[in-house]
């Protein structure tokens, strides 16, 4: 199973480079807010792995199990407009979260990554903080770390390899009622102490990142609860 894969992390090395592209939508024109694309992202990349088309003997099984066999790359980028509409007919799953939408597609090859993906832009998918507000009801959280400064797009990453682990750890009910919230998430970027009192608890699942782009390697950038 899927989840198992993802419990295990127990890869070998690869001789194919396969990610999952995330299409974050970002139009010029009203924004959506920073909290609620990483919401959306976190969501939409763990309804992927979740989602029936990738139970064993489904039509993206064999995608999702190959990717997540290896490192569980994701490479965000932005979209607006007809580049937005493009995208949603590829196979994926869309999260919309306020006025913030985000595509998690099925994982590829990076040497095949589909035309109307490839040339979307990587950089440019910054966002200003915001306020978050109160933690929706059945949310998971998902704290990032306050210590390290990161692009939306690559925190887009994060959160969504953040959802992913997470997902083992909950109970067949547990995930059936996250399902039924469309995976809600809430992403909130805790004090300095809050942060160094979370990371040493016992139920927590920690993002150690590959130090490929923006951060160090072994860098802890997102902790789920």
């Amino acid at each position: 199973m899927i989840l198992d894969l993802i419990a295990s992390r127990n890869y070998a090395e690869e001789s194919e480079v396969r990610a999952m592209p995330m299409v974050l939508r970002i139009e010029r024109v009203d924004p959506p807010s920073r909290t609620a694309l990483l919401e959306a992202a976190a969501a939409s990349a763990v309804a992927v792995c979740l989602d029936p088309r990738a139970d064993v003997g489904g039509e993206w099984h064999e995608a999702v199990r190959a990717w997540v066999a290896g490192r569980i790359r994701k490479v965000s980028r932005r979209a607006r407009g007809v580049q937005w509409d493009a995208v949603q007919e590829l196979p994926g799953v869309t999260i919309t979260v306020d006025s913030a939408s985000v595509r998690s597609l099925l994982p590829v090859l990076v040497s095949e990554t589909p035309r109307e993906v490839a040339k979307l832009q990587i950089s440019g998918s910054d966002l200003p903080a915001d306020e978050p507000g109160a933690v929706p009801e059945g949310a998971r959280l998902l704290y990032v770390n306050p210590r390290v400064e990161m692009s939306a797009g690559k925190l887009a990453a994060q959160v969504g390899h953040a959802s992913m682990l997470l997902a083992p750890h909950l109970s067949v009910s547990e995930l059936k009622a996250w399902a039924a919230l469309d995976y809600r998430c809430a992403v909130r970027t805790p004090s300095v102490a809050e942060w160094d009192s979370l990371i040493h608890r016992g139920d927590v699942v920690a993002v150690r990142d590959a130090g490929f782009t923006e951060v160090e390697p072994g860098t802890t950038t997102v902790l789920a609860v």
